[in-house]
């Protein structure tokens, strides 16, 4: 088997992950690209957006809070008003 073959020595794993240059010249070309007014304009609506998100889920949770509780059936009350009414219409 050569070196550096599928179980060779010479083999290297690397990391997959971006390092802080990498992540830096990826920012340069964006901003060379599309121009800093429009990379910040694009920021502003997604920090707006997020805003709007958050409003509209307090909103939400307003409007849960303000909703009664549901009733519950108690069934031995319920019994007994049967048999009152019964009672009453037999008399």
């Amino acid at each position: 088997m050569a070196p550096g073959g599928a179980r060779g020595g010479a083999t290297k794993v690397e990391n997959e992950m971006l390092s802080w240059t990498q992540i830096l010249v990826v920012v340069v070309l964006i901003a060379l690209l599309f121009g800093t007014g429009r990379v910040s304009s694009l920021m502003g609506d997604v920090a707006k957006g997020i805003k709007s998100f958050k409003k509209g889920l307090a909103d939400d949770d307003d409007e849960v809070s303000d909703k009664p509780e549901p009733k519950t059936i108690n069934a031995k009350a319920e019994a007994t008003a049967q048999s009152e009414k019964d009672k009453a219409s037999q008399s």
